[in-house]
Order: C-alpha cells, then structure tokens, then sequence
C-alpha cells in the first residue's frame, strides 16, 4: 500500500513536471510570430532568445505551422510567400539568380523556369533544401561579379544580374539553353526602351561574344 502510494505521488509530480517543461507562454509565441513577419516569414535561429521562443517554435514544428528549411533556418507555413527569390536568397545569401529566373523577371522570356537558377562562385559549398528547387551555376570570380545588381521584394534585399548581363548569358550559353530561347531573350531586349547597348558592348566584350551578340542582334534591329 506504501509502495503504490509512493508511486503514484511520483507519478503526479513527473506529469506536473512535463506540463511546466511544455507550457509555452503567450509572449513567447507571439515575440517568435513578429519575428517571422519582420522577416518576410522566415527565422533564424541566431533571432531565438529565452526558451519560452525555444519551446513556442517546438510547438510549431509540431503542429506543422513551420517549416525547418536547413540547420537554423525556417519558414512560417501560413506567411504569404508571393515570390521565391525571398526563400532562396534566405536560404543561399550569396546566390545571384541569373538564366531562367532573371529572365522571367525581366519579361524577357514566356518559359515559366520550374527550378529557381541562381550563380554563386565556384570556391562555394551550399546545402540545397528540398524545397524550393534550385539550380545552382559556379562561375569563376571574374563572371560572377560582373552585372550583380541588387533589388527588394517584401523589405528583403535579392541579388539578381542586371538586364544586361542576363541578356548576356543568354547567349553565352546559347547551346546549353537552345538557339530559340537565346534569340527570344535577345529579341525582347531590344524591345526594351531601358534597354543599354553601350553596357550590353561593354560585357559582351568582356565575355568575349562580342562577335556573336552582333550576329543575332543585326536582323533584329
């Protein structure tokens, strides 16, 4: 009768003990949301202070309301995301979208990319994360500095090629890519009335396609 009155005193103070360990107080969740929206719905670990925030983000994991992205990074699930270069350039802070994504950004071309194109040096080491798919491209230094530009979406600053690089790169890699989607790019461009021939001369040459840029451009113009 001791024995299972001990156990069962034991018992009520292990369940008090577990309730105390996961209750996670109201302040806690709601400093770890503003968070998360001061920050386009995403969080980094380093953001995380006390463990009420500790126990208040276990609880979201659990519940499916977050999404660990990689090792100290994750998203709010319910958090508008309109646009993925917010997450890629979260989850790759060096990446510079380029190909596909700059020139579907530019309204360059009407191919929808299914795979986020980004360039980052070739010294480079990334974890890619299941989602959202990426493409990455290692480029020498001296190709990958040249047209970084840089623009905001959501408060969030994103590397992405300049009109004219990208253009660029269309043509370079024009038999990687296919010749129609090449001259699509270039063809679009010269539409363009921001468009800037003397930029677009200056990188071709430096990309040694100056000859070849002129080949396309000529029937076009």
């Amino acid at each position: 009768m001791v024995t299972l009155c001990r156990i069962e005193k034991r018992r009520k103070n292990t369940v008090h003990t577990n309730k105390y360990r996961t209750f996670v107080p109201k302040y806690g969740m709601d400093k770890l949301i503003e968070i998360f929206q001061a920050n386009s719905g995403f969080l980094k670990s380093k953001e995380i202070t006390g463990g009420s925030q500790w126990r208040a983000l276990n609880k979201m994991l659990n519940n499916n309301s977050v999404t660990k992205i990689k090792r100290g990074l994750y998203r709010l699930n319910h958090f508008e995301h309109d646009n993925p270069f917010v997450e890629v350039s979260n989850t790759i802070p060096c990446g510079v979208f380029c190909m596909f994504s700059a020139w579907f950004y530019y309204g360059l071309t009407t191919t929808v990319p299914h795979e986020n194109h980004v360039a980052i040096m070739q010294n480079k080491k990334v974890r890619l994360p299941d989602y959202p798919p990426i493409k990455l491209y290692y480029l020498s230094d001296r190709f990958y500095q040249l047209g970084i530009m840089q623009i905001e979406i959501g408060n969030q600053p994103i590397k992405i090629y300049d009109l004219e690089k990208s253009v660029c790169d269309a043509v370079r890699f024009r038999n990687r890519i296919g010749l129609d989607i090449a001259f699509e790019v270039v063809k679009n461009y010269i539409k363009r009335k921001d468009r800037d021939f003397s930029k677009l001369t200056n990188y071709a040459r430096l990309l040694r396609i100056e000859k070849i840029m002129q080949n396309m451009m000529m029937p076009m113009l």
